[in-house]
């Protein structure tokens, strides 16, 4: 159309527009389709229909964040959690979960107390501080024999008495460790040992890392507890053959599991219903088997006061802790 004007303007005899004029008038009209034309071209070029294999979902699945406390290394939980997470996404609708492994325990504490995790299983101590947080305690690990300190010596160590320690440096994963760290400390300290004077501390990071520290002789002992103990020998025989268990202490209820207040009581009570029955089914039997675990069991925050006990006369007798 604007080419066919530009034709009649130039060929007609108008004389009110000197030449010049017209052509500049034409070369802009026919700028302008050009223009225009590109413009439809790039789109028509552009545009590309999009295509699903799946249907689209009416609404999304809710990631729910599951986080367990520094048992092992990040790799070994997930190994050992990772197929309940899929089993708990399996069978609970409109839910997903992510599992969370911490670089160690503060990093694990800082998440836990800030809210960050919608499930945890969390140790005895951070479990009664995570109540003034608020989290509820549902259920816990069973065996609570198993939920001791140990402390390790090498098998060709001259230690034979807890005084034969005094002057020496001694293996914990962290401070925070109840049963691998607070178990074994007041246990040296109800023996006579000032565990803060007599001994050089020294917290590892991990299980794994204080058992190593002994075996390599970097230490004169050190501490952990009986799961980790158990995997460690099973999984490194030549290592833990080198080791010794040399003292044992007292027990207290296995670590927990809580949800937070805020999370809905329906996803709250499948995730409570599917982690209680793990041993009822083949499956969850040979993932609690990991675990050196025979069960899930139900708890509440009452099952958990003689950690509140012990806490309170570990901070007055061995050495200051935060108190729940």
């Amino acid at each position: 159309m604007i080419t066919g004007v530009c034709q009649r303007l130039l060929t007609a005899n108008v004389k009110l527009f000197p030449m010049k004029a017209l052509w500049f008038v034409c070369n802009f009209l026919l700028g302008l389709l050009a223009l225009g034309g590109c413009g439809q071209s790039r789109q028509a070029e552009e545009y590309v229909p999009q295509y699903s294999q799946t249907p689209p979902t009416s609404s999304a699945r809710h990631e729910y964040v599951f986080a367990v406390h520094p048992l092992h290394n990040p790799e070994r939980l997930h190994e050992m959690f990772g197929p309940i997470m899929d089993y708990l996404d399996e069978n609970t609708p409109g839910a997903v979960f992510r599992l969370e492994a911490s670089r160690d325990y503060a990093a694990f504490n800082e998440k836990l107390y800030g809210r960050a995790f919608d499930f945890a299983l969390p140790n005895p101590y951070q479990t009664v501080m995570a109540l003034k947080h608020g989290y509820r305690v549902f259920g816990k690990m069973g065996d609570d024999e198993n939920f001791r300190g140990i402390i390790l010596v090498r098998r060709d160590s001259p230690v034979q008495n807890v005084s034969d320690l005094k002057g020496q440096a001694v293996s914990f994963p962290a401070p925070t460790a109840l049963a691998a760290t607070m178990l074994p400390q007041y246990f040296l300290h109800s023996l006579g040992l000032d565990v803060m004077r007599d001994v050089e501390i020294r917290y590892v990071g991990s299980q794994e890392s204080s058992m190593m520290n002994v075996y390599l002789g970097n230490v004169a002992a050190g501490a952990t507890w009986p799961p980790p103990w158990a995997a460690f020998s099973r999984e490194r025989p030549d290592v833990a053959e080198a080791l010794k268990v040399m003292w044992v202490t007292e027990m207290l209820p296995n670590n927990s599991l809580v949800v937070r207040d805020d999370v809905a009581a329906d996803i709250a009570g499948q995730v409570e219903k599917l982690l209680l029955g793990l041993h009822e089914h083949e499956r969850g039997q040979a993932w609690l088997e990991k675990m050196a675990l025979s069960r899930f069991e139900p708890a509440t925050s009452e099952t958990y006061e003689p950690v509140r006990a012990f806490l309170h006369r570990f901070n007055d007798e061995v050495r200051p802790v935060e108190l729940p």
